[in-house]
């Protein structure tokens, strides 16, 4: 494709859409690999695939493999369902919830996420789906932004509790989270120490630059 051989020295940009939740959508070949972005920032492979990757691989691909449901707050293009199912080669049962059906749309026509056999889509609020499902998770992916921002309810105590609930003995929860001022690290501490010792949790600075992955897992 010819497209594809041109990113390697300039983006190409193959679609755009606005969105009344995301607002700018962007579908660019870049590097070779088909990305999708916000205004600002990676939303669907490139970078964010790589940080992901990253958490699931410090909770270990073989532990994941035996897993038999995953819940993903947050599925944008779904760059972290493709790792889970191609390389990780994970055959239960993915739920990805996603607050913005044009991401889904667009998820569908570039990166046929609706081919993979073991997934849900629930389009949905995250807060409002975790509060509704009675399901019980081995693995919760947590990968929520607005561009650039993350919610508040995601660092408050009935969220954090209610997720926690929903976490199987010996799961994970996966949470992805980008510092770039002293406000946001402060945050992240302060999140860090609503766990107690029913939970082993690990914090990774400076993925990719301004990420944060905490890994948490559900000891009792």
């Amino acid at each position: 494709m010819v497209q594809k051989l041109i990113s390697y020295f300039i983006p190409i940009n193959v679609y755009k859409k606005n969105s009344a939740v995301s607002q700018s959508l962007e579908v660019t070949w870049n590097n070779g690999e088909l990305v999708l972005d916000s205004k600002n920032t990676n939303y669907s492979f490139g970078s964010l695939q790589r940080i992901l990757r990253k958490g699931l691989k410090y909770i270990g691909f073989e532990r994941i493999r035996n897993f038999k449901n995953i819940l993903v707050l947050g599925v944008a293009a779904g760059s972290v369902i493709k790792t889970l199912v191609d390389e990780i080669k994970f055959e239960g049962k993915i739920t990805g919830v996603e607050i913005d059906k044009e991401i889904i749309t667009i998820a569908n026509d570039f990166f046929k996420l609706d081919t993979i056999p073991n997934l849900e889509i629930i389009i949905d609020d995250a807060f409002e789906f975790v509060l509704k499902t009675k399901d019980k998770y081995d693995l919760i992916i947590i990968d929520i932004f607005q561009d650039t921002t993350m919610p508040n309810f995601l660092f408050e105590d009935f969220f954090i509790n209610r997720v926690n609930s929903l976490l199987n003995i010996n799961g994970f929860i996966l949470f992805n989270t980008m510092v770039i001022s002293k406000k946001e690290e402060e945050r992240n501490h302060i999140y860090k120490s609503k766990f107690n010792k029913n939970y082993s949790l690990r914090m990774y600075p400076k993925v990719e630059t301004h990420n944060e992955l905490f890994t948490i897992k559900k000891l009792r």
